[in-house]
């Protein structure tokens, strides 16, 4: 199975397919984002392993000193998203996908692999059922029921940063932080921005672009996180719908 795989280089970068739902064959700046955000990410260890076809079936890990998250932990990998959906579920390729990354981990020296989870399963985290499978547990929690899992190969464990357990800011403003890892943040962001313009609603719209900043925030971080009167609320992009919910707290 593993020659249906390929690895996103810097050499190739320009001509993958990024793997998530996104099909438009004009420009879309959410992409290009995204290609800029992983060219500087690949240097970094950061590793991006896809189907080798334009399907909904990665893994994107990176090492957690270099990780876009408010964690910290020595000598871990952090896995940011693994997702095998649509026609391509139930075929083993997620399977083949955590495989690789646990085995990747071993052949480098790695302590474990971490990823974030919820008590609650989040609709934009990796599965956690599925990661459990592999060994991963519940090693921190944040009181708003988010949790870090983790797969230990030497007894060590990965933690929550101080900052991130805060889950509140002083601003009772509607205020997102966020990032370029997914392809989708661009349009959500401009969604978010247009109806929030559109109705009057005051946004601060943060955008994490460093390391330094990712690691510092107050609320867990996968890609993104949003507060409301100075509560920290989600990590899911949001339709309108929901954003309307939050609104109405």
């Amino acid at each position: 199975m593993d020659n249906e795989f390929v690895n996103v280089t810097l050499e190739n970068l320009a001509d993958e397919h990024l793997c998530c739902i996104i099909r438009s064959k004009k420009p879309h700046q959410g992409i290009t984002a995204k290609r800029e955000w992983l060219a500087d990410r690949l240097q970094e260890g950061h590793v991006f392993r896809k189907l080798n076809e334009k399907a909904v079936v990665f893994v994107e890990y990176a090492p957690l000193e270099t990780a876009w998250v408010p964690i910290v932990g020595e000598n871990y990998y952090y896995i940011y998203c693994l997702w095998a959906c649509g026609s391509h579920k139930g075929k083993g390729y997620g399977k083949a996908l955590m495989e690789y990354c646990l085995s990747d981990a071993k052949k480098t020296g790695k302590s474990g692999v971490c990823m974030l989870g919820a008590k609650k399963q989040k609709a934009w985290l990796s599965d956690q059922a599925f990661a459990k499978k592999f060994g991963f547990e519940v090693v921190d929690a944040t009181v708003d029921g988010y949790e870090l899992l983790a797969l230990s190969f030497d007894g060590t464990t990965p933690k929550f940063t101080e900052d991130a357990r805060k889950s509140s800011i002083d601003s009772q403003t509607l205020t997102i932080y966020y990032d370029m890892q997914c392809p989708y943040i661009y349009q959500n962001v401009e969604k978010v921005r247009e109806h929030c313009e559109a109705n009057e609603v005051p946004i601060d719209l943060i955008y994490v672009d460093s390391l330094q900043k990712a690691k510092a925030l107050p609320c867990v971080f996968n890609n993104w996180g949003v507060f409301y009167k100075g509560k920290f609320e989600t990590v899911n992009l949001l339709d309108i719908g929901y954003l309307e919910r939050i609104l109405k707290k």
